[in-house]
């Protein structure tokens, strides 16, 4: 659950080659991607671990606010099939086409082209440690997870002899504690407390317990998983990290774990190197404005969607007003935008 100083699921990895990719893109990461101040087109590449909307829920939001922030290239998004086809990716994205409709043809003509398509890439969900990315010396596997219902996955992408494991949502499982030995940078869940999801969401107790140790990862399993698995660095994330909660999530772990781990927050950054890991916060401007595009816009009007005629019987240009703003623009950027002729 997504929360004023919390958002949901998002994890997003610079390369050093300049690639960068999203894990997961839950409710109100969008806000948070945009603080750090990355132009858009760099931000196309997406990996959704499974469709709960604590880790996909911005999607919709990502693909049209970044057409406005000057985004100019597809979207492209990669995520697990499910137990019938109209439980995987590539049908969600079919649904968020369909619901976006209205939105998508309202910015045809007006922004970039290229920024309209998405190219959506469904694997197998039971792929194991299989490649579902192979570019520019990257690679990422999908492993399988057991969560909730069929169709949930994790990724390690591997880059210059580094690897990074992210869990998505998931309880322990084999082929976790397999393929990400010796990671670098693990990030797993490690869930609220039975005893938090009582006292804090009101769950009852049975269903406390079965939410937290079953269907997730409860802090004294995460442990387990980071004993055995022994990454450089162990993350713990998807809890709500608080002064309370916080004691009670590092006194689980440290009852199996006694390795180097962090809990996440928005905003933490981890510095990942051959030669050490660093953690520190990120700096940013919550006043932020759209990067610049990277590439010279591509806008056909011709597009452009009109209004009916009812709806266009109502408008008032207010050319007394607005011939003195057309032509300061004008003069200022050196074109020659006309306004509509009357009608």
């Amino acid at each position: 659950m997504a929360r004023p100083k919390q958002a949901a699921s998002c994890w997003l990895v610079e390369l050093g080659n300049g690639d960068k990719f999203i894990f997961d893109l839950g409710s109100q990461s969008l806000s948070r991607i945009a603080a750090m101040k990355i132009p858009m087109d760099y931000l196309d590449k997406i990996f959704i671990s499974h469709l709960h909307v604590d880790h996909m829920g911005d999607l919709p939001d990502f693909w049209t606010i970044s057409r406005k922030m000057n985004r100019t290239v597809p979207l492209r998004v990669w995520g697990p099939s499910g137990a019938k086809p109209e439980l995987g990716t590539k049908a969600a994205i079919e649904g968020l086409k369909k619901f976006l409709l209205w939105d998508d043809l309202s910015l045809r003509g007006r922004m970039d082209a290229r920024a309209e398509r998405w190219e959506v890439n469904e694997f197998d969900y039971q792929g194991v440690n299989q490649a579902v990315y192979q570019e520019n010396g990257v690679t990422i596997r999908s492993l399988p997870a057991i969560h909730a219902i069929d169709g949930s996955v994790s990724f390690i992408l591997e880059w210059n002899g580094m690897r990074f494991a992210f869990s998505g949502d998931t309880s322990p499982n084999k082929w976790w504690l397999k393929y990400t030995k010796g990671v670098d940078i693990a990030v797993h869940e490690c869930y609220d407390t039975p005893k938090t999801a009582i006292d804090k969401l009101n769950y009852q107790p049975e269903m406390a317990l079965f939410l937290t140790t079953i269907v997730h990862t409860a802090p004294e399993q995460f442990g387990k998983i980071m004993a055995e698995t022994r990454p450089r660095l162990a993350v713990g994330y998807h809890f709500f990290n608080d002064h309370d909660t916080l004691p009670e999530a590092l006194e689980g772990v440290r009852k199996t774990y006694d390795g180097p781990v962090v809990f996440s927050t928005d905003y933490k950054v981890f510095n990942v190197t051959k030669d050490g890991i660093r953690v520190r916060m990120a700096a940013v401007d919550e006043d932020i404005w759209p990067q610049p595009a990277t590439r010279k816009k591509v806008v056909n009007p011709e597009t452009q969607a009109k209004y009916g005629e009812f709806t266009a019987s109502g408008e008032v240009i207010m050319r007394d007003v607005l011939e003195d703003v057309w032509a300061d623009i004008n003069k200022e950027y050196g074109i020659n935008a006309q306004l509509p002729p009357p009608k």
